[in-house]
């Protein structure tokens, strides 16, 4: 295959990174507020947690769209993420808290008058960071091994991840567990020194998310170009052949699964001090629910399509909850069902689709009307062949 449609995404990928990551700041930063080039405060905030949710949807993807792997727990990795920020920031209060103790007020208001032995070590950053890696990767290589090496596929490992993410759900609800319970954390105050309260920290936190998704995004791009990603989408098509072939499938899938936790979990440490909030609701089964609709509106197996999913569904979400809050969920229910019937590759194959329904239409009738037109698709066997 030529390489010229792939140079073109990455050009158009990079111009509109240019314009995330520097043109949106600095309109942000230097223009005055009556000026109609100028991005409020509020509009930086909201698409660095649109950033942040393509992250999500990145991970979703690199499962359910080149691996075959439908996973309904990717929210259950975002939360653990975020939940590893949050105790970092929530040590940052320090005793600026509503109790003015020196431990979060959620514990002086379980009783507790000193700090436990847990939460200790996340005053320090590097430590918060380290287990924000260390417990979404550990938590998916362990689920993963067991999976893969019982061989569950299909919807029983849909069925396995949601229950995974649903137990853990119910786990962070209780305030036993010293986590907020169902309040979870908020009212953060500083990260890193800086004041999250001020303009510049938000601007610095959604630039620091417009690269990280930038790095994401080339990294997955790159890794589904290579022999791995070939086998990768041979597994999609067709496991069994690829097992017959003499590669071992679970070993491919346990590595998949791992990275695109992390990859979940990066983008909810980066949404915890921006959003300003982490609770057991964002792990509940329904958010991963929504980010498979964030990959089936963009367009599964593309990259590019999660992340035009995620900001688009997310864009008509925000309208939606506040002009008809009741109906969301019908919208979200027969967005998805439209798609799935009439746009099956999303919103990024829409061009595709058109090309072929004006080919069809405009393609000139021979043999008593009838045009017989074999499209070969690229099998299994022919991408194995390719990555020897």
């Amino acid at each position: 295959m030529s390489r010229k449609p792939t140079n073109i995404e990455l050009g158009v990928v990079l111009a509109v990174a240019v314009l995330v990551i520097v043109v949106l700041p600095c309109l942000n930063a230097f223009t005055a507020d009556g000026n109609w080039l100028h991005i409020s405060n509020f509009t930086i905030n909201l698409y660095g947690k649109y950033l942040c949710y393509a992250m999500l949807a990145i991970s979703v993807d690199l499962l359910w769209g080149y691996t075959g792997l439908l996973s309904l727990g990717q929210a259950l990795f975002f939360s653990l993420g975020g939940y590893m920020m949050g105790m970092y920031l929530m040590r940052m209060i320090g005793s600026l808290g509503q109790y003015h103790e020196p431990i979060p007020d959620f514990l002086v208001f379980l009783g507790w008058s000193n700090l436990p032995y847990v939460w200790k070590p996340f005053s320090n950053f590097a430590f918060a960071m380290t287990m924000a890696v260390l417990l979404p990767g550990g938590l998916s290589g362990v689920f993963g091994y067991l999976a893969f090496r019982s061989r569950i596929r299909g919807v029983y490992f849909a069925i396995l991840t949601q229950a995974l993410t649903y137990a853990a759900c119910l786990l962070f609800f209780r305030n036993s567990l010293l986590m907020g319970g169902n309040n979870g954390f908020t009212d953060f105050k500083f990260v890193l020194g800086h004041d999250l309260r001020e303009p510049a920290t938000q601007r610095g936190l959604y630039i620091i998310t417009g690269i990280a998704l930038l790095l994401v995004y080339l990294l997955c791009k790159w890794l589904t170009t290579t022999k791995f990603g070939k086998i990768q989408r041979a597994i999609r098509d067709s496991e069994n052949r690829v097992l017959f072939s003499g590669y071992s499938t679970a070993n491919f899938k346990l590595f998949v699964f791992v990275l695109a936790a992390l990859i979940a979990s990066l983008g909810g440490v980066l949404y915890v001090p921006q959003v300003g909030i982490i609770n057991p609701s964002e792990m509940a089964p329904d958010k991963s629910l929504e980010a498979v609709v964030w990959v089936a509106v963009g367009g599964r197996g593309t990259l590019v399509g999660p992340i035009i999913g995620a900001f688009a569904v997310n864009a008509m979400k925000s309208w939606a909850t506040r002009a008809y809050p009741d109906l969301w969920l019908i919208f979200l229910g027969a967005m998805f069902i439209f798609v799935t019937l009439f746009m099956p590759k999303g919103i990024v194959g829409l061009p595709e689709q058109l090309r072929a329904l004006k080919k069809n239409f405009s393609m000139p009738k021979t043999n008593g009307g009838k045009i017989i037109e074999t499209v070969s698709a690229p099998t299994s066997e022919k991408i194995l062949e390719e990555s020897k």
